[in-house]
């Protein structure tokens, strides 16, 4: 199949050929992430509730660094759950009573791009569906299963993916918006919140510049943009790589960039480019991930529903149960908290993290593998530098 197809139809088909009884779309629960992490953008510019720039919440990998390396951030990360997060206390809850299943009887497995979610289900916060019905040991979310890892489950039952005819998500949260479906990319996530933050603030349509917000797409490591709404100039950055999400936060700590809102992603190009993916054996690097990234935006275009907040089944879903964004049962079900766990530097964070983008620089540097993920260690990689589990040279190596 070409790089950047849109192949949903297929995915779901292919689970169910594994024997998933409900396949529930993932962008449903982003549209939930946007309409929360928007109105929480929105109550910290408007009250004042907690301090700016609010930093995105949904990378796991990006949560865990900032709470090892700079947790004096930590009142400045979005409390709101990423999809996963809030996909699962709602499906023990909404979807258990809605469809008339004992909550102890469902397993709930996340099908995502990323590794780093294996680690996120079992934070300690991610059992709220068990508090919720007082069900002790009650996970929110019980497993999480890569693309990588479906592909090989469908290897191993002789299944032909590309040969799969499409089939549909079940329609009980099995609808989403084309701002949930950019949610993969870099910039996606800031693109998806600013539609909803505009609309909250305004009570206006959105405009079409906000529907394709150039800026903040691509393939660059920092982006920056300002976005006008009513009398007031929103600033914004969008950021992956542990390596760029440092000098960024420097200059914010140092006064040097002002920003309201930030999106942080490890991988290179957002999920598209997440870990749990299919190797990139061929090492088509950017390339591949600007098809990827291109595939969503295409798909974003193309739907009826482009705000997450306009999102048919959301809309009834609050009104049913959660009630509102932010409201008493959202705050105790979606949203969550961090720890500081600089104690894992053998110090204190701010004597072991660099402070500045000189000490960065002289810090020990890691490179990533583009085709099989190795990371090297060092002040620099040797040119002659052959990886250890693909053999592939230095060439295919990127700082991160």
């Amino acid at each position: 199949m070409a790089d950047g197809s849109f192949v949903e139809g297929k995915m779901v088909a292919l689970l169910r050929k594994l024997g998933v009884d409900y396949v529930l779309d993932t962008s449903f629960a982003a549209d939930m992430t946007i309409v929360e992490e928007a109105s929480e953008l929105v109550e910290r510019i408007t009250k004042g509730t907690l301090p700016l720039p609010q930093f995105t919440s949904c990378c796991p990998a990006w949560v865990k660094f900032a709470e090892i390396y700079y947790p004096e951030m930590l009142p400045h990360i979005s409390t709101a759950k990423s999809p996963i997060g809030m996909q699962g206390p709602t499906v023990k809850t909404y979807f258990a009573k809605k469809m008339g299943i004992d909550p102890q009887k469902i397993v709930n497995v996340a099908l995502t791009p990323c590794t780093a979610k294996k680690f996120e289900i079992r934070r300690e916060e991610m059992c709220d569906s068990g508090k919720y019905w007082g069900i002790e040991g009650l996970r929110d979310m019980d497993h999480v299963i890569t693309t990588r890892e479906v592909a090989m489950l469908a290897r191993d039952a002789g299944i032909d993916f590309a040969a799969l005819e499409d089939s549909a998500f079940d329609k009980f949260m099995g609808e989403a918006s084309g701002a949930a479906k950019i949610f993969g990319n870099t910039g996606g996530v800031m693109e998806a919140a600013i539609r909803s933050a505009y609309a909250y603030l305004t009570n206006e349509p959105v405009p079409l510049d906000l529907l394709q917000l150039e800026p903040v797409r691509g393939l660059d490591g920092i982006k920056e943009a300002t976005v006008k709404i009513k009398d007031m100039e929103i600033k914004v950055a969008v950021v992956y790589g542990t390596a760029n999400a440092r000098r960024l936060i420097e200059r914010i700590k140092a006064g040097k960039a002002d920003y309201h809102f930030v999106e942080v992603m490890t991988c290179p190009g957002g999920c598209i480019g997440g870990g749990g993916q299919p190797k990139d054996r061929e090492y088509k690097g950017d390339a591949l991930r600007a098809k990827r990234i291109a595939g969503l935006y295409k798909n974003d275009a193309e739907l009826p529903v482009r705000l997450s907040h306009e999102n048919h089944e959301l809309v009834a879903m609050y009104k049913e149960f959660y009630g509102k964004p932010l409201s008493e049962l959202a705050e105790a079900m979606l949203h969550t908290n961090y720890h500081d766990c600089s104690e894992l530097l053998g110090g204190s964070a701010a004597a072991e993290a660099p402070q500045a983008e000189a000490a960065d620089k002289a810090a020990t540097k890691k490179y990533r593998c583009k085709v099989c993920g190795y990371i090297y260690e060092g002040d620099e990689l040797p040119a002659d530098f052959v990886c250890p589990w693909c053999g592939k040279g230095a060439e295919f190596f990127e700082e991160i």
